[in-house]
């Protein structure tokens, strides 16, 4: 009978959640829910010295808004508890002596000061460690131990031949012996070290599958080494390709803050939507078959496969993830769109008494995130300085003379409109240029410059005339009058 899929997302509470945890928790999630499985939320906290108050809540929280719920975890509670490794300490140090017992790994008592003393010889801070513990003689631990000197456990690696596992996506991966240093499994305080914690804790959690970055590669044989000094099943690996950033100068790096926001969070505030980062994100590394690029979650689910992750890195491109944004913010309802837009909104009119539904109707087909907001409707409550060859536009033929013609008709004509609202404002102005014998665009332009002050604007003239009311439209328009007087 073949075993249940089971993934597990296992982040530390360092800070905020990456672009790549975030990606990683998503191709876990879908890898789980693809093939029926589960997917186990574990908090990795065995870096003390690393922890920042509030960041496991913050992943609770990120997981949510990204709809990646998981089966167990901390605050739910699973079979396979506790979820979060500092309350599965005393466990660790048990399976490190029972690998000590088979001669798998040793105590190793030496000093931080001879530690780096090695690193100076070695001409470099990444010497490695020269096993100087390795052989000790029994009577010589038991003496160590029983004056209370402080030790860490390392593993013992082979020192010859090489070790060979299997990778979903870059297939036979071969790592000389002699090249894997001895790692420490637990620390002076006691506690596990990241390496030695996950392998126990995916083994008693019975995960299946392993997904992480492929900047863990070369560290996997360390693993399987443990999982066959146990005598465990060794999971399947699927390793995700690098995610790199645009430098200005054309060349890519991996992501960093230097990029711009990097965190899923940054994003957020950045204005876009999570449902269209998730969208963008899983397609770093991963390809559906045809040409499709707008998934929903559930969409995913049904569409994902292991085969099509690719090897080669992903460059994550901003004007990219614009466009999905831009068209999940066109697909929302007014209403969600109104949510989400209507703070951005208020922070651009401040205390004047707009109507925010109308201001959101212009918006939601011309907006690319909701950040922009404040600075695309800022001619709103204030109209701003202009120079009056903003009324100069060859392709609706306005030049200084005819717009002031037509703002002096189009003033009298709004001052005598008894009822103001876009049919009757629409109907009034279109009347208007066929009276004058001009075309729309000679009648639309010269208004919507002198109710905006701006040559581009979220929605034409009738729609900002709407908006603003009739006492301000025809203040501004007698101000454009004075100007082209």
């Amino acid at each position: 009978m073949e075993k249940k899929v089971r993934t597990r997302f296992a982040p530390s509470p360092t800070g905020f959640m990456h672009i790549g945890n975030l990606r990683t928790a998503l191709f876990e999630y879908l890898i789980a829910k693809s093939g029926g499985g589960d997917f186990v939320l574990r908090i990795e906290d065995t870096d003390q010295n690393r922890y920042v108050e509030g960041a496991e809540e913050l992943i609770y929280k990120s997981l949510k808004i990204a709809g990646l719920k998981h089966d167990e975890g901390p605050d739910i509670g699973g079979k396979f508890g506790p979820y979060v490794q500092s309350l599965r300490r005393e466990r660790y140090m048990e399976y490190a002596k029972e690998l000590i017992d088979k001669g798998k790994a040793y105590y190793c008592f030496c000093s931080k000061e001879r530690l780096e003393s090695l690193k100076t010889e070695n001409g470099n801070e990444f010497g490695g460690y020269d096993r100087h513990c390795r052989n000790l003689k029994n009577e010589e631990v038991k003496k160590n131990l029983s004056q209370g000197l402080p030790f860490v456990i390392r593993q013992k690696m082979p020192l010859g031949g090489v070790t060979t596992f299997e990778d979903e996506v870059f297939g036979e991966v071969t790592v000389e012996n002699k090249e894997l240093e001895d790692q420490i499994l637990v620390k002076a305080d006691g506690y596990p070290t990241y390496n030695f914690a996950n392998v126990i804790d995916d083994h008693e959690m019975q995960i299946t599958d392993i997904v992480r970055g492929c900047e863990y590669l070369s560290s996997t044989p360390k693993y399987n080494l443990l999982y066959e000094a146990f005598g465990w099943e060794i999971p399947r690996y699927i390793h995700l390709p690098l995610i790199m950033g645009k430098n200005p100068d054309g060349t890519v790096s991996k992501l960093s803050k230097r990029h711009g926001a990097v965190s899923f969070e940054d994003l957020l505030n950045d204005g876009y939507l999570p449902e269209a980062v998730i969208n963008y994100i899983v397609l770093l590394g991963w390809c559906p078959e045809g040409n499709r690029e707008l998934f929903s979650l559930e969409e995913l689910v049904k569409e994902f496969s292991i085969k099509r992750i690719s090897k080669s890195p992903a460059v994550f491109d901003y004007d990219k993830l614009d466009w999905f944004n831009g068209e999940y913010i066109r697909k929302e309802s007014t209403q969600d769109f109104i949510k989400h837009a209507e703070n951005y909104i208020r922070q651009g009119i401040g205390d004047k008494n707009f109507d925010i539904k109308k201001i959101a109707s212009v918006l939601q087909q011309r907006l690319v995130k909701f950040t922009q907001i404040p600075d695309m409707i800022s001619f709103l409550p204030d109209l701003p300085e202009y120079d009056k060859d903003l009324f100069i536009n060859k392709k609706s033929k306005t030049n200084l003379e005819n717009s002031l013609s037509v703002l002096k008709e189009a003033k009298t004509a709004l001052e005598n409109l008894d009822k103001w609202d876009f049919e009757s404002i629409h109907d009034l102005i279109l009347g208007l240029a066929k009276k004058m014998g001009v075309k729309n665009g000679t009648m639309m332009w010269p208004v919507r410059i002198a109710v905006s002050g701006q040559q581009t604007t979220p929605g034409g003239a009738i729609e900002i005339l709407d908006i603003l009311g009739k006492d301000e439209s025809i203040k501004r328009i007698s101000y454009a009058i004075e100007k082209l007087s």
